[in-house]
């Protein structure tokens, strides 16, 4: 019994892995990550920093701004908008970045 348990629970650790890996895929996909990195600023924020600025709660203003863009949260340089990425990718980047705390 104790054997899958365990075996459960990696299994589950490596579904949720890849998964985390597929968001970072779709960001370099779609040129997220031009401007952005996971742990350093760039010409915008660190992922991680906006994963703690941000909650769960803030989930359909982030998905906002990654589809028309947005400014003066991060200072003076906008974040324009990115045609590229439909509602649910943009959902889908929303959930991973803040997944990242």
């Amino acid at each position: 019994m104790k054997a899958i348990y365990v075996s459960l629970l990696a299994v589950a650790g490596i579904l949720s892995a890849g998964a985390v890996q597929a968001d970072e895929a779709l960001a370099k996909a779609k040129n997220c990550m031009a401007c952005h990195n996971l742990d350093k600023k760039v010409v915008g924020p660190a992922y991680k920093e906006v994963a703690k600025k941000y909650s769960a709660k803030d989930e359909a203003k982030l998905v906002e701004k990654v589809l028309k863009g947005g400014k003066g949260s991060w200072g003076e340089v906008p974040m324009p908008p990115n045609a590229a990425v439909k509602p649910e990718e943009a959902a889908k980047l929303v959930k991973w970045i803040l997944s990242l705390k």
